[in-house]
């Protein structure tokens, strides 16, 4: 997070898995929130549906944050209504000219029924090639799990409720309250 510890804590946990597999698309994200070696929450809700129901998007970083980019998000949705990708770009152009979203220390896993796209603030637009991605600090143990359980025959769903949480059982800043979300 911020390089003065100081001032700013020391804050962790995060698991956001995205899986869009056979038309379904499901965004998974756990509930533990730490500051240092303390759990200060552990049913945090880091999952959100945005633009009427049609587009899902999930947090990682500092909260105040995610939910300033939520919110700068849900306005790009109205402005360009069906177009994520386009959304998308446009809040990572805002949110690495703006010297204010400049200092903003979240990332975004964003999807609609088509697409996933992983948004950061260095102007990073990511769509996977795989159908899964991951943030957060147990996001590469989940995006393991889940590229492994892409090949077997779990629905989407199934699929990222397992993956996170093998997530849960190796990284200590991801538990395994889930709130998941489906288009």
């Amino acid at each position: 997070m911020s390089q003065n510890s100081s001032t700013f804590p020391d804050w962790h946990g995060t698991t956001i898995l995205a899986v869009r597999k056979n038309g379904k698309t499901v965004i998974a994200g756990d509930g533990q929130v730490s500051m240092g070696p303390t759990i200060v929450k552990g049913n945090a809700r880091k999952v959100r549906r945005l633009a009427g129901g049609k587009v899902l998007a999930g947090f990682a970083g500092a909260t105040a944050d995610a939910f300033t980019l939520i919110e700068r998000l849900e306005a790009k949705l109205e402005q360009y209504p069906d177009q994520l990708a386009r959304a998308c770009v446009d809040l990572a152009k805002d949110w690495r000219t703006d010297r204010y979203l400049r200092k903003l220390e979240a990332m975004l896993l964003v999807a609609d029924k088509d697409s996933i796209f992983t948004v950061t603030g260095v102007g990073d637009v990511l769509e996977p090639e795989s159908g899964c991605a991951a943030i957060g600090s147990g996001g590469n143990y989940a995006l393991a799990a889940g590229l492994a359980l892409m090949e077997g025959e779990l629905d989407a769903e199934t699929l990222a409720r397992k993956a996170m949480g093998i997530a849960a059982k190796i990284c200590v800043y991801t538990n395994g309250e889930l709130t998941v979300e489906s288009l």
